[in-house]
């Protein structure tokens, strides 16, 4: 009788098993209360398949980052991915989508990005940079939206697109962390909309908003063992 094959690893499966283990852990817990004995233990595998791929916590800490940033990224692709859309009906799909992040049925709407920025910012000058990195590249996004925007439509009053950019980021990050404090996604929709509406007050005659609310978005789904398990929040 021939011999049953033998398991064959998967290298990339194991790396993704123990940056999705990191990533669940410290949305729910952070980067100090997380151990490696945990990560371990959440992916179901040992402490040597974590030391092949990782020198430390804060190697896969920062693996863990770059991977929540580019799902991100990838979450948010729909706002800008049709070709020849009005720069502003854009933005506009981009809140829409923050929106729906808060939408979840039992799932509080938190940051990979802002979470370690707050708590590593001051001690880790690397993991700093590297969340700087991530969040300036979801301004610079936003900042050629409304450069765009001042091509096409007259402006009711001066405005830098880089600053009104770094404004509704500060603005999206600080209501995540007020919203989870409150467990409150109505509050984050809230100041979402109120960020739409200023968005609008810079224009003479902003376009209509159609955005997800009339299904021209399609959502795009995330790898669960990634981002989520039950009993865990996240979002983008």
């Amino acid at each position: 009788m021939a011999n049953a094959p033998k398991h064959v690893r998967n290298p990339a499966e194991t790396r993704q098993r123990l940056v999705g283990a990191t990533l669940r852990l410290m949305l729910k817990q952070g980067y100090a209360a997380t151990t490696v004995d945990q990560i371990c233990a959440e992916a179901g595998l040992t402490k040597g398949s974590f030391f092949h791929y990782f020198a430390n916590k804060e190697a896969i800490a920062r693996a863990a980052l770059d991977a929540f940033a580019q799902m991100g990224t990838d979450l948010y692709t729909p706002a800008w991915s049709e070709p020849g859309v009005d720069p502003l009906e854009q933005l506009h799909r981009l809140l829409d989508i923050m929106v729906s992040f808060n939408q979840r049925p039992d799932e509080l709407c938190v940051c990979m990005v802002g979470m370690m920025s707050q708590e590593l910012s001051q001690v880790n000058a690397e993991m700093r940079v590297a969340c700087d990195g991530h969040l300036q590249d979801w301004e610079d996004r936003v900042t050629r939206m409304l450069t765009d925007a001042k091509k096409i439509h007259r402006v009711r009053r001066a405005f830098e697109p880089a600053q009104v950019a770094h404004f509704l980021n500060s603005l999206w990050q600080g209501s995540m962390l007020v919203g989870k404090t409150r467990q409150s996604p109505e509050m984050v929709i809230q100041n979402i909309e109120l960020a739409r509406d200023f968005v609008d007050s810079l224009f003479e005659s902003p376009p209509p908003r159609l955005g997800i609310r009339k299904g021209r978005i399609k959502k795009k789904k995330v790898c669960p063992d990634v981002l989520t398990s039950p009993g865990h929040s996240s979002c983008l």
